[in-house]
């Protein structure tokens, strides 16, 4: 049976955790006192307690010009004893329904390695962020040039990613979370991190994407086998989309995608090398995930 996590249950998920990841305490600290909400975490009960759990953490994220609410899963775990009984499947399904009740068009996830990256494409996921070569900005030096003030230094963070396109933003807060866990292990370099998307709600985000792209005329037929929502034909033109009869006479070819696809073409991810169709009509992109607690 599926619930919300309560005050009641907190502990159990942190132990979940203990168990299956590993961290310190010192680490685990950081996250379930900053990052932890009872209300975003969602957990299998059988035998009377949580053996499965996962967490939603909500970031903003460019998206062709504009800000979305994306969510972030977290912490997926299942104990030993309960493991290969399809609790996670069902967890992660649940999820779906939560973003789009938060209004999250968008979800995305760090994999551990392939194999668990295989897990997630089952469920829609496809791999839209690659991992970095280069490092990252380091925070130290960030905290240095501010002279450790803070706020000062999330300025410059802020100022290096803002204002690119298809990349997970942090506020204030995440920010000091941030650095408590820099700190922690010593302000290890960072580079950009392998990750994957899934959409939640495929209307809003081809809105999006077409509204910036006014130019750009096609149909669109989308599959998605597990979000029944995002099953549909549309017609996509001067900045809008219209719903339309796949009965419908129409004369231009339909592209048609499923919703790993969709997501990689709506992200700019490796689109040149798609296509001249498809490569003209969702440009590339270089879409970054970074700093998130991972």
């Amino acid at each position: 049976m599926i619930h919300y996590a309560d005050d009641s249950t907190k502990q159990a998920v942190r132990d979940m955790w203990k168990i299956c990841f590993g961290d310190s305490d010192a680490y685990m600290d950081i996250y379930f006192n900053h990052k932890y909400r009872n209300e975003n975490t969602l957990i299998y009960i059988e035998d009377q307690k949580p053996v499965a759990s996962l967490q939603m953490l909500f970031y903003n994220f460019s998206f062709h010009g504009s800000e979305i609410p994306i969510a972030y899963l977290s912490g997926l775990c299942t104990l030993p004893d309960y493991r290969s009984r399809g609790y996670m499947k069902q967890l992660i399904i649940n999820s779906y329904q939560v973003a789009k009740e938060r209004e999250a068009p968008l979800m995305v996830l760090v994999p551990q390695d392939k194999g668990v990256m295989s897990y997630y494409e089952r469920f829609g996921f496809a791999q839209t962020f690659d991992p970095g070569v280069e490092a990252l900005p380091h925070l130290s030096k960030i905290m240095d040039a501010s002279n450790k003030d803070i706020y000062k230094a999330y300025e410059v963070f802020n100022s290096l990613y803002r204002d690119n396109d298809m990349t997970v933003q942090k506020s204030f807060t995440d920010f000091e979370t941030i650095i408590e866990e820099a700190k922690l292990f010593g302000y290890p370099p960072k580079t950009n991190l392998t990750g994957m998307a899934r959409i939640i709600d495929a209307n809003r985000l081809i809105s999006l994407y077409s509204s910036s792209h006014p130019s750009h005329s096609f149909d669109l037929r989308i599959e998605d086998d597990m979000i029944n929502s995002n099953n549909r034909e549309l017609l996509i033109s001067s900045g809008n989309i219209e719903a339309i009869s796949s009965s419908k006479n129409l004369e231009r070819d339909i592209i048609e995608v499923d919703i790993k696809d969709l997501v990689q073409l709506l992200m700019g991810y490796h689109t040149s090398e798609k296509g001249e169709t498809l490569s003209t009509l969702f440009p590339e992109k270089s879409p970054a995930m970074h700093f998130m607690l991972e």
